[in-house]
Parts: C-alpha cells; sequence; structure tokens
C-alpha cells in the first residue's frame, strides 16, 4: 500500500478539528491520565470501561475518546514509578528503576520531565512507522513462530539479568526465581496444576500487578522502614529549565530511536505489549550507554523505556488494522469500539477507509501533543509529594498498595498476596538479589515456556531449530554476545 493520500489527510484534518473531537481527545487523555497513574488500574481497565459509552458516539469521537485514554494510560504510570517507585502499570515497571532514583537525588522534575518527552516521542515516531511502514511490518509479524517468540523472551529476559547492577550471578538467580513464580497455576500446555498449595486462587498462576506492586511498592516501604531515619530523607529537590532537556537528548538521540523502534517492533508481535518492550529498551539502553551505569538514576534509564512503553500505541494498531489481530490488550478492547462502530478491521482497511487510517494516526499525534503539553505543565507540582515526611507517606502508599492490590480481583487474596510477595522481596534484597530481574522473569517466563515447548512439539523435538531459522539465530547471537560482555564487566568490578 502507498503512502495515505493527500486527500485522505485532508479530510482527517478536517475531522480532527472538530471542536467536540478535540474535546474527547482532552477527556480522554485526562481519564487515561487517572487509570495509568493509580496502582491496580491501567489502560485496558480505562479503555475497556469506556467502550460501551462510544454506543452513541460517532467514529471520531469514539475514536478521540478511546485513543487518548490509550496513549495518556501507558504515560501515566510512570509518574508513581518514579515519584513513590509503584508502576501504575507494568510497562512502567522499568521506569521505576532510574526514575525513583533520580527523585529520591533531588532530580524528580528532570525525571518526570523525561518521561514526558520520551513518552512524546515514542508516541508521535511509532505513529510515523505506523503510517509508512503498516503492511510490511504485519507481514513481518506473520513470520514469527514460536521459535522466534521462545529466543525474543529469551533474549529480553537475559538483557535484563546481563545489565542489573552488581553480581551478574544474583541477576540471574533472580530472573530464575521469577520464571519459577511464573509456573504457578494450570500448566498450559500439559493442563496439571503447579505449585498452587491446594489454594483455588492460584489456579490462574501469580498475576502481575500484585506482583509489581509487591516486589516494588511494597520492598521499597519495607527497606525505608528499616533503614535509619537518617537513610531515607529524600534531597532537596532541584528544578531544572526546559532547555536543559536538549543537551540530554541530542546525546541519546540514537536510543531514542532506537527504544522507538524497539517498542514499535514490539507491539506488532501480538501477545508482548508494553513491558516487554520497555525491558528489552532497557537492556538495550545499558548495554549501549557504556559512560552511564544504569540503575542508579540516570537520564538513559528513563528515557529509553518510556520511549519504547509509548511507542507500542502505535505498534500494537500495525495487527489491528492491517490484519484484524489485536496487537495487546488494549487493541483487542478498541477491536470491539470498531465493531460498534460498524467497521471491521483487516486487509481491506486501509484501502477502503484511507481517511479514517489517517483519522487514527492524527488522533494519536494529537493525544501525544496533549500529554507533553500537561505533563511539562503539571512537572513542577507533582514532586510536592516528595515533601511529605516518611513517617507520613510510607502508610499512606501503604494503604495505596492493599487498596490497589484489592482493586485488581476486587479479592483479599490479592491483599494476602501482595504483602507475602513484599516481605519475599524485601529478603531477597536484603541478600542483595535485584528485583528488575525477578519481574521480568514473572513476565516473560510463560512466554518461553510455553513457546519453548510448542517449538520442539512442532518440529518433531529437533532443538537444532532454533538455529536454523534466522531471525531465532541472530538473537540467540546476540544473547551469547551479551552475556560474554556482561560476565566481563562483572569480573572487572
Amino acid at each position: 500500500m502507498d503512502l495515505i493520500s493527500l486527500s485522505d489527510l485532508a479530510a482527517a484534518f478536517v475531522r480532527l478539528a472538530d471542536p467536540l473531537v478535540l474535546g474527547w481527545i482532552v477527556v480522554g487523555v485526562a481519564v487515561g491520565a487517572v487509570f495509568g497513574a493509580s496502582p491496580g488500574l491501567t489502560a485496558t481497565a480505562g479503555v475497556a470501561l469506556a467502550t460501551p459509552l462510544t454506543f452513541g458516539l460517532g467514529f471520531e469521537a469514539s475514536m478521540a475518546l478511546l485513543l487518548g485514554l490509550y496513549c495518556a494510560g501507558y504515560f501515566a504510570g510512570s509518574i508513581p514509578a518514579i515519584l513513590v517507585n509503584t508502576p501504575g502499570a507494568p510497562g512502567n515497571a522499568a521506569t521505576s528503576v532510574d526514575g525513583y532514583a533520580m527523585a529520591h537525588s533531588g532530580r524528580a522534575d528532570l525525571a518526570i520531565s523525561l518521561s514526558v518527552v520520551s513518552s512524546f516521542a515514542g508516541g508521535v515516531i511509532s505513529a510515523a512507522i505506523l503510517m509508512v511502514f503498516a503492511p510490511v511490518l504485519a507481514g513481518l509479524a506473520l513470520e514469527f513462530t514460536s521459535v522466534e517468540y521462545f529466543t525474543l523472551a529469551l533474549f529480553g529476559l537475559i538483557c535484563v539479568a546481563a545489565v542489573s547492577r552488581g553480581s551478574l550471578v544474583k541477576g540471574m538467580i533472580s530472573a530464575a526465581l521469577g520464571m519459577l513464580l511464573g509456573t504457578v497455576g494450570i500448566d498450559p500446555v500439559g493442563g496439571m496444576m503447579r505449585f498452587t498449595l491446594g489454594l483455588p486462587e492460584l489456579q490462574s498462576g501469580v498475576s502481575l500487578l500484585p506482583a509489581l506492586i509487591a516486589f516494588f511498592a511494597v520492598t521499597e516501604i519495607l527497606a525505608q522502614a528499616a533503614a535509619p531515619a537518617t537513610g531515607v530523607a529524600v534531597s532537596r529537590q532541584q528544578p531544572i529549565r526546559l532547555r536543559d532537556l536538549v543537551p540530554i537528548y541530542v546525546r541519546h538521540k540514537w536510543l531514542v530511536l532506537k527504544s522507538a523502534v524497539i517498542g514499535t517492533s514490539t507491539g506488532i508481535l501480538p501477545g508482548t505489549g508494553p513491558t516487554i518492550a520497555s525491558w528489552i529498551s532497557y537492556g538495550e539502553a545499558a548495554r549501549s550507554t557504556r559512560d552511564e551505569r544504569l540503575g542508579e538514576g540516570v537520564p538513559a534509564g528513563v528515557i529509553a523505556p518510556e520511549t519504547a512503553n509509548n511507542a507500542v500505541t502505535g505498534g500494537a494498531l500495525v495487527p489491528l488494522l492491517t490484519l484484524g489481530i489485536p496487537g495487546d490488550t488494549v487493541t483487542a478492547v478498541l477491536l470491539g469500539a470498531f465493531l460498534i462502530q460498524g467497521i471491521d478491521p483487516g486487509p481491506f482497511f486501509m484501502v477502503t477507509n484511507g481517511d479514517l487510517f489517517a483519522l487514527i494516526l492524527l488522533i494519536l499525534v494529537a493525544a501525544n501533543i496533549l500529554i507533553l503539553v500537561l505533563g511539562l505543565g503539571l512537572r513542577r507540582y507533582l514532586p510536592a509529594i516528595l515533601r511529605v515526611p516518611p513517617r507520613i507517606l510510607l502508610p499512606i502508599i501503604g494503604v495505596l498498595c492493599a487498596t490497589g492490590g484489592f482493586a485488581i480481583g476486587n479479592a483479599s487474596f490479592d491483599v494476602t498476596l501482595v504483602a507475602v510477595l513484599g516481605l519475599a522481596g524485601f529478603i531477597l534484597t536484603c541478600f542483595g538479589f535485584p528485583m528488575p530481574p525477578l519481574v521480568i522473569g514473572l513476565v516473560l517466563g510463560p512466554i518461553v515456556e510455553v513457546n519453548l515447548r510448542n517449538a520442539l512439539i512442532a518440529n518433531q523435538m529437533d532443538p537444532t531449530v532454533f538455529l536454523t531459522r534466522p531471525i531465532s539465530a541472530a538473537l540467540l547471537l546476540a544473547l551469547v554476545l551479551l552475556l560474554v560482555v556482561a560476565w566481563r564487566r562483572s569480573s572487572a568490578r
């Protein structure tokens, strides 16, 4: 398919200029920010709740509301991740590693500004990629089988474990523990019960959101509560000027582009999403930024995951609009919104509805511009939460953790699970085991296991298939090189 025609683009601009459409974008961004910044609530939940409201709206207003909510929900989870080490959504977990360290050292304004600008960059670049390469990228996604999914997930898992602070061995052990935690529940291939301890609530496995709240927020609460009073004080916050961001982005321009490509590419693959994209991008940042040590509060640690996180929004729309296949949970809900409007996305959508496709792209760009304006406008006020004394702030965060855990499934068991996993995470951190590899092990472990078993079964248990398929072989080679470099760095410390 060629690029969007000028007539379609002009028609889309006219529709976007409608004050009603612009108003719905504002509403969507505002609601998405609330859902994204609230632990336990996600962009998926927001879009799912808003979709029934579109029965009485036209296509333009429906897409304005839902896509505004979609983009803002992915971004806003970075705000609590940076300020209180509690990711609002799984895709923002990687941001909390360096973002929270920056906030604790007095650079919350810088961290939030980087998150806002990076989210904007990721969203706009992904929209541009969607416009130019959508049909080609959709065809590439169809080439992925269980073999490629396995090596991609393994690559992301090893990346995070290899670049974690401290011992490479402890990073690997944390990742393995996360994978073990991911085996709890019903075996997706064999159908057997595994490690449920007789609890019916664990039959569906350990949910990601309670684990995120536990391993990041509850672990941090316990760590600060156990630390001496003089060790928990937050440094005086240093406001920044927007022009101070320019040299940072000039220095990291290639990282922004790489992260946007990683986010878009990951979003195209059905069943992946922002969590995997942000961690892979974080690992790539750690590999490529040799002058900065990620995990110690450096800009690259915020730029990479936030750019990739929001770039997923455009990427996930590629299989939806070109094949009719949702790229993630949010686009699965968006598929329902399309059908409500009497539009069937698929191979002929972009050919027969070029103006609607152009409108979707423009709404994505407009929503990201609004996020940029509002985020930079409010960035000075958000760090005020850090001035609250720890003796007051920590119990409030604890209540929010319990509330978020309960909101996930409206069950007290999830609150108990948050507490138990949080305590386990605190014990592990006391012995120097990092939390990021554990969390990404929980995310990617089931993907690694299922696709490994499916790939072997489909290829008569022949393990050489992982080396004979070009994409898989390239990923495995990159993985070996990464381990060698990480091992040398770890030995040199």
